[in-house]
């Protein structure tokens, strides 16, 4: 069985690529931005697990703000929002529930589960923020860290037909 050459195997990518780059009818540089949802794949396992969790349970206005640059005390925030208490509690609970089952995490503070308005989830490397749409607004975290990058999540909801 023959072996194959790493280096010419490297090669013979980069140049299949810069083929197919000379045959589109646009230039590379002018192509578009990755998309958000290619950029979760890059987040940790445990931070998609939660955006997933909270997706489940029908989150809306879904945010991952990347802190490493900013310097902040954790490496990622995780907003969402709910409709009403009990649906923040119950995005909260399967948070709770995906981590610690899927990926052996607990929170290290769980604030806010009483009142049900904002409920705050620290897992050390990164902090869900579930909150109420008028608490949101209040405190607007994007914005008191607008120096992070943002990660818009995409809706998980269908689009409403007429």
């Amino acid at each position: 069985m023959a072996k194959t050459n790493p280096a010419r195997a490297k090669t013979s990518k980069v140049a299949a690529r810069a083929e197919r780059a000379a045959v589109s009818e646009e230039p590379v540089r002018k192509r578009a931005r990755k998309t958000s949802t290619s950029r979760t794949s890059k987040l940790p396992k445990a931070v998609t697990g939660a955006v997933g969790a909270a997706q489940d349970k029908k989150a809306s206005d879904l945010v991952v703000l990347d802190l490493r640059k900013a310097a902040g005390f954790t490496d990622y925030f995780i907003i969402c929002t709910g409709h009403n208490s009990r649906q923040i509690t119950a995005i909260a609970d399967a948070v709770r529930e995906t981590l610690k089952l899927e990926y052996g995490e607990r929170p290290t503070l769980a604030e806010g589960l009483e009142k049900s308005e904002w409920i705050l989830l620290d897992y050390f490397n990164f902090v869900v923020h579930i909150f109420s749409r008028e608490c949101r607004a209040f405190y607007d975290l994007e914005r008191l860290w607008g120096n992070a990058e943002r990660i818009e999540i995409p809706s998980t909801d269908p689009p409403a037909t007429s």
